[in-house]
């Protein structure tokens, strides 16, 4: 029985999780979550009910680190576990920089200080980014070592929803290395790959939508 990855397509947790799992090759039943209305299998198996949730026979995975960590178990051809999945980056950026993050995309909540305000805090993790990026042989820029590894896909989807709130903002600074970064992930085949759209699982569902292969 193939595992079940409960999952929402612009979610950058789920993100993160997919593109490990597609990378590793891992086959698995893609189910799409509408987060209004959570199924009721998955809430059984993760009543926290975020995605991403895998369950793998009697295992049910439901942080995307440790669902990055058990794809990339199964296969890493590439070497993306030549950096730690609990590298104080990828720390950093889950907790200090998504709070960032939120403060600035949803700054209505958070009237405290203006919009600019938040987006100046995560500008300050930006320009770490920028100054820790490396070239390979080809141009491409990576984090702390000239190749892709779980550092860069661990990290992206999160820059991509900061991007997104004002792209041209984010075009406007100063940061070549990372906007050159970006847009090499953005267009990435893995990444085009996983973000196909695919319809709402529902729990009368005859079909497979299979994912990872």
């Amino acid at each position: 029985m193939l595992p079940i990855l409960y999952s929402f397509r612009r979610c950058p947790y789920a993100m993160r999780a997919r593109m490990a799992i597609s990378y590793s090759g891992t086959e698995c039943e893609l189910r799409e979550v509408v987060l209004k209305n959570k199924p009721e299998s998955m809430l059984r198996a993760s009543p926290k009910g975020t995605v991403p949730v895998v369950i793998d026979g009697d295992q049910v995975i439901d942080e995307s680190i440790e669902v990055m960590a058990w794809a990339l178990a199964k296969a890493d051809p590439e070497g993306w576990l030549s950096h730690s999945i609990k590298h104080p980056l990828i720390q950093r950026n889950d907790h200090e920089f998504k709070a960032y993050l939120d403060h600035y995309k949803y700054f209505d909540r958070f009237p405290e200080q203006p919009q600019s305000y938040y987006f100046d805090q995560g500008l300050e993790f930006l320009n770490d980014l920028e100054s820790r990026l490396n070239a390979d042989i080809n141009g491409h820029y990576f984090l702390e070592t000239p190749k892709l590894t779980v550092l860069d896909v661990a990290i992206f989807p999160f820059i991509r929803q900061f991007a997104m709130v004002d792209k041209a903002k984010f075009d406007a600074q100063c940061l070549p290395k990372l906007q050159a970064w970006f847009e090499f992930l953005m267009t990435s085949t893995l990444f085009l790959k996983v973000m196909q759209k695919v319809p709402a699982w529902q729990t009368d569902q005859q079909e497979c939508i299979l994912f990872g292969i």
